[in-house]
């Protein structure tokens, strides 16, 4: 910005977060992402497909001023050590690099128990996410989804949304408290997204929702919220499918004591797809989408209303309107075909047209962990 000039309302003051709190996420995210590289290649035999062209692309993105766009990664969920495993592949100048590497999403319930975890996981990227099955508070339209949206978006945004409260769940005590959000109303984690070094950042989501470990290889179906990401982001981040295999010998659903420790020597495929051709695959989707907005808009300005809503925050109508949800649905059915274009290039059969359906998963009853009917195990996540 040219000396003089004025700053956006609400910009943050600083635009990165504060040097204390950059060497501790590098150093938990290099040590963890060294374990990782070190059990993959040290102790099992690791195949990797594709990686040059991913690191292409993350070499790109390195200049954070001269990012374009965001990008999501997505893939199958096979072991509970998917991620930070599958990120082991990654040369280890990423590793201890956290402004260019991936923010994640991870269950509350699990990775933020306690203070202690919420800092790890906190520092490590990952952002806190309610389970529907275990919190009201879960579902798509949870504060940390418009977290992830902005995260992956243009900057600066108008304001940042926030939600004050007097004890901090985990903060950074160099930097500014109001750069925080709650995912429930009575816990504050910092704001990721209200800082310009954080724009168009890179997500990795796995829209099964829960470890997945089929005889077949085969996908749950999808959940709605990876939708969201590629509907509301502007511009349309870049997005890459990832196919997971052999993680699932590592920790197995059915696993014997001592469940918490990872087998070794095992054959593991991680595979990393071209990238997807956004504007063809779901352009005119998005444009859709955008009509939908602006009709909300002038139905509400009819009405007297403020439509001065920010980014991440949607009307009922963009929530649960008719058209808004089939939307998401056709957007998850297609970024599940992409994953599946890398299962299918490893050389596996089609799976069932019927896997893909949400009603092909209702069959499996109010069993929601453990060996299901059709002989594959789903655990927790």
């Amino acid at each position: 910005m040219r000396e003089g000039a004025m700053s956006p309302p609400n910009t943050p003051s600083h635009a990165y977060l504060s040097r204390p709190w950059r060497f501790t996420s590098s150093l938990i995210m290099g040590l963890t992402g060294s374990l990782s590289k070190t059990f993959l290649f040290g102790l099992n035999r690791t195949e990797v497909i594709g990686l040059d062209r991913f690191v292409d692309v993350l070499e790109k993105r390195k200049d954070v001023n001269g990012r374009k766009r965001g990008l999501i990664t997505v893939s199958n969920h096979v072991s509970v050590l998917d991620d930070p495993l599958i990120w082991g592949v990654l040369p280890f100048r990423y590793a201890f690099d956290p402004g260019n590497h991936r923010w994640s999403l991870g269950s509350y319930d699990i990775c933020f128990q306690n203070k202690f975890l919420s800092s790890f996981f906190t520092y490590g990227q990952v952002l806190p996410t309610h389970r529907g099955a275990y919190s009201k508070h879960g579902g798509l339209f949870q504060p940390t989804v418009s977290q992830a949206i902005r995260l992956l978006s243009s900057q600066p945004f108008p304001k940042v949304l926030h939600h004050p409260t007097p004890e901090p769940t985990i903060s950074d005590p160099f930097s500014s408290g109001s750069l925080t959000y709650s995912t429930n109303d009575i816990d504050t984690f910092p704001a990721p997204s209200a800082y310009p070094s954080r724009k168009h950042s890179w997500i990795h989501i796995f829209p099964e929702g829960r470890v997945h470990q089929h005889p077949t290889k085969s996908l749950r179906y999808f959940k709605w919220g990876v939708s969201r990401l590629i509907l509301e982001s502007e511009p349309l981040p870049e997005i890459i499918p990832i196919f997971i295999d052999g993680n699932q010998a590592v920790m197995h659903e059915a696993r014997e004591w001592p469940r918490f420790i990872p087998r070794a020597g095992k054959d593991i495929r991680i595979a990393f797809g071209e990238k997807v051709d956004g504007e063809k695959v779901f352009g005119e989707l998005r444009e859709k989408w955008r009509r939908l907005v602006k009709m909300q808009k002038e139905a509400l300005i009819k009405k007297g209303e403020a439509i001065n809503w920010e980014m991440g925050e949607l009307t009922e109508g963009l929530k649960y309107g008719t058209e808004a949800v089939a939307l998401r649905k056709e957007v998850t059915m297609r970024i599940r075909q992409e994953v599946l274009k890398v299962r299918k290039s490893l050389g596996y059969p089609d799976e069932d047209p019927k896997a893909g359906l949400v009603e092909t998963w209702i069959e499996e009853g109010g069993k929601t962990t453990g060996k299901m009917a059709d002989g594959s195990y789903v655990g927790e996540t």
